[in-house]
């Protein structure tokens, strides 16, 4: 009987896990030559955002950006699935509603089944027919290793694209998905992670974030990022710095995958949470007795995360309201923007 293709190991990472860790992706853009001004582009390089935003008139924008990684899960299927909803995520992100998706896909022909890089495929158009887009096209090569994304397309209105750099003091921070998709990434590539656990972290990460087209005509709502490879302490950052303030957020507040936590608990963590915070952790301020693995939580890098929310205290109801009326019921208050130097305040 031929043994089931296990797709991560024929990876050396895993979903957002793969990205290049802060630190070096800062020195590798910091050489880029300045771009010349355009008056139409609303998004670029400059805040670390989720995806470019381009004014086409006065009523519309588009939004573009891409995202691809190499199998977090071993089944074909969801790790299309998985892909799929993590690179429409950034078009959520920025408020914009997505109208059509590019597959990017790289494989190892001689080396995979055709028959499984189908149901990648498959897994893809799935999640592109739950956002009602069509998946358009795209391109393929011959590749080492397995990888799949997306590039996508949306539209939003000019005055309601959601930054991630408008913060503003005394804004609460919301957070849409529970943490803890890497740790249950190491434990699966361990066989240590159960069915339970395999549910929990593909039903997450396979959560559309269209919650993110509705808080995009709040006013209140200031900012908005995606929770992604850099963890929940990477991304609070980028807002942090863009924004010119400090944020606060208190450990007990976290939603957590309930597998995850237990996980995290024994010790399980990924390669990528110790770089990340080699990359920023003298921005971070913890309490001097927090336990190693609440430290790895926070820099735990998330495939296909929830979105960061940065609103007026006074919408903050509202804004919850709007994520569990789409699903989000683990949606809730971490936190707050201050005034200070840019960096995080965590508490117990």
């Amino acid at each position: 009987m031929t043994e089931p293709i296990k797709l991560t190991q024929f990876s050396h990472g895993g979903g957002c896990g793969c990205k290049i860790a802060p630190a070096v992706l800062a020195k590798m853009l910091a050489a880029m030559p300045r771009p010349p001004s355009y008056s139409n582009l609303l998004v670029g390089t400059e805040s670390s955002d989720d995806a470019a935003v381009y004014k086409l008139n006065e009523s519309q924008a588009i939004v573009v950006t891409t995202d691809f990684f190499m199998p977090i899960v071993d089944d074909a299927r969801d790790f299309g699935r998985i892909a799929a909803t993590n690179a429409l995520s950034d078009v959520y992100a920025m408020g914009a509603t997505p109208i059509l998706a590019l597959a990017v896909v790289g494989m190892p022909v001689d080396k995979l089944p055709l028959e499984t890089i189908q149901e990648i495929l498959a897994g893809g158009a799935e999640i592109c027919d739950d956002a009602c887009i069509p998946l358009a096209g795209g391109h393929s090569i011959d590749a080492p290793e397995p990888i799949y994304g997306l590039a996508a397309v949306g539209l939003v209105h000019p005055d309601h694209v959601k930054r991630n750099d408008y913060a503003k003091a005394g804004d609460v921070l919301i957070l849409g998905k529970p943490l803890g998709i890497g740790i249950m990434s190491a434990a699966l590539k361990k066989g240590e992670l159960d069915a339970e656990g395999y549910r929990q972290m593909v039903e997450t990460a396979t959560q559309l974030n269209r919650v993110g087209m509705h808080l995009a005509t709040m006013g209140g709502v200031h900012a908005m990022t995606d929770v992604t490879g850099f963890a929940l302490l990477g991304h609070l950052l980028e807002i942090c710095r863009g924004s010119g303030l400090e944020a606060e957020i208190s450990f007990s507040d976290l939603p957590v995958l309930p597998a995850a936590l237990a996980l995290a608990q024994q010790g399980y963590s990924t390669g990528a949470a110790d770089r990340n915070w080699k990359s920023y952790g003298a921005e971070v301020d913890l309490p001097p007795d927090i336990p190693e693995w609440q430290r790895k939580l926070l820099c735990d890098p998330q495939t296909s995360g929830g979105l960061l929310v940065a609103c007026t205290a006074d919408i903050a109801e509202q804004v919850l309201t709007a994520f569990r009326a789409t699903g989000f019921d683990r949606a809730c208050v971490i936190g707050r923007m201050a005034a200070g130097k840019p960096r995080v305040r965590v508490g117990t």
